[in-house]
């Protein structure tokens, strides 16, 4: 059998990649991975408890201008026996006796100057925000993350089935370079060159299988599913189209609307906030405080045997004039200046970090696009090569090498290629992400270039 039969038998990639991860087990599409991974991933489900701790502990604040109401009551029981100094029992009969005495009071209290508290309201404004905001940062976190795992599995099967078509056409040329050496037509040289080439292909198909199993697993610990299988592009002529907006416009979109700038932006405010909290300290308070107390003595009491009800409703306005705390008032406002500054420098580095991120991430897709389509010519004239080193071999012109390398080089343009529009894909999402408008929609553009 000559090698040109056994060239024009081989699989064409696309083909072998169907064929090689071809299973029994229905494949997931990238929107159902995301909504599993949302009741699996253990770190968005912290985040979620975190943000539903900041959002109580931002309601606390309430406490410090809203109303306050207490309730007191006391009973007793007293054993009374009264004597003069001389030894005498006192004349209220009876005398011993024992009596009960109960009391009660409701006391409203209301805010009318505090300073503190009304800073404290006003930062748990901002924490309410910064919660969001978190949130918002680890949904998108594990959009990004979710789909890259995804894509690094079909990355994986990918370069799996490269090598799996390379080691059939090199053992294939290996039997017929071995045909040939026996009928006398061919050298020995021919049979060890491809001998090295089905060896090398062994052992890169070793690594592949071990490679895809790592990805695999990240996938599963990533959605919580056992053996998930990705859905493969179905149209891989359609991709996304290119930034409508300029560079510019991006960065100065992330500037106001990324989680992590406002993060950073709400706890400067939240910082500031503490400062006032701080300086309030040397300020006085004012509170309103409104009681109705009452005394209800059972069986008399200690100067009078028979029974009674006191009532004692008052209304009164309390200032406190804070004078001396020990200093502590003073250095605790210098501790929130400094906090307030670091602050003021996290937002900062937050921001240009955000921007740089934004950079990168736009240059990586737009430079994507283009690579997509400089590949996708490589890829036609890899193929043309391919078919121009056949018929040259079938007529005696080329060699076998010749053929074998084209036939590698149009495999490995081919993985790569599709390895293009995967990073095209996740670039999109890294780019909208670092500009804080990344939402679960935005997976389903992707989600429709899936094999149905």
């Amino acid at each position: 059998m000559s090698l040109s039969r056994t060239v024009f038998r081989t699989l064409p990639l696309n083909a072998a990649m169907v064929l090689a991860f071809a299973s029994s087990a229905q494949a997931q599409s990238l929107v159902e991975m995301f909504d599993a991974a949302r009741g699996y991933d253990a770190s968005f489900i912290s985040a979620k408890a975190q943000f539903e701790a900041n959002l109580a502990k931002a309601n606390q604040t309430l406490g410090g201008i809203l109303p306050n109401i207490a309730l007191t009551a006391s009973a007793t029981r007293t054993y009374f026996e009264g004597r003069n100094d001389n030894g005498a029992a006192w004349p209220i009969s009876p005398n011993p006796r024992v009596y009960g005495t109960g009391s009660g009071a409701v006391v409203l209290t209301q805010a009318l100057y505090r300073p503190a508290a009304w800073a404290a309201y006003r930062q748990g404004g901002h924490l309410l925000q910064q919660a969001a905001a978190q949130y918002e940062a680890a949904e998108q976190d594990l959009l990004v993350r979710v789909t890259q795992a995804y894509f690094d599995v079909l990355t994986s099967e990918d370069s799996l089935a490269l090598v799996k078509a390379q080691k059939q056409a090199v053992g294939e040329q290996l039997a017929s370079a071995q045909r040939n050496f026996e009928v006398g037509t061919a050298t020995i040289t021919g049979v060890r060159d491809a001998q090295a080439r089905f060896d090398l292909a062994n052992a890169q198909e070793i690594a592949g299988e071990n490679d895809l199993r790592i990805k695999r697993l990240a996938l599963d610990l990533a959605v919580g599913l056992s053996n998930a299988q990705p859905k493969r592009l179905a149209n891989n002529t359609k991709l996304i189209s290119p930034p409508t907006e300029d560079l510019n416009a991006w960065v100065t979109l992330s500037e106001t609307t990324s989680p992590t700038v406002r993060q950073a932006q709400l706890g400067l405010d939240i910082a500031s906030q503490e400062v006032n909290k701080a300086t309030a300290g040397h300020k006085p308070t004012l509170d309103a405080q409104i009681s109705y107390s009452g005394v209800r003595n059972v069986d008399g009491s200690a100067t009078s045997p028979s029974g009674s009800h006191i009532f004692n409703p008052s209304a009164a306005v309390v200032l406190n004039v804070p004078l001396f705390a020990g200093f502590s008032t003073m250095y605790r406002v210098k501790e929130t200046v400094a906090l307030e500054n670091k602050a003021r420098s996290d937002y900062e580095n937050a921001r240009r970090a955000t921007a740089q991120a934004t950079r990168t991430a736009y240059f990586g897709l737009v430079a994507g696009l283009s690579q997509v389509k400089a590949y996708e010519a490589a890829e036609a004239s890899s193929q043309s090569a391919l078919d121009a080193n056949k018929l040259g071999y079938s007529v005696g012109v080329n060699i076998n090498i010749d053929v074998l390398n084209s036939q590698s080089q149009l495999y490995q343009t081919k993985r790569d290629l599709a390895k293009a529009r995967y990073d095209v894909l996740v670039t999109n999402l890294k780019l909208r992400q670092a500009a804080g408008t990344l939402t679960p929609a935005d997976l389903q553009p992707i989600n429709d270039l899936l094999a149905p």
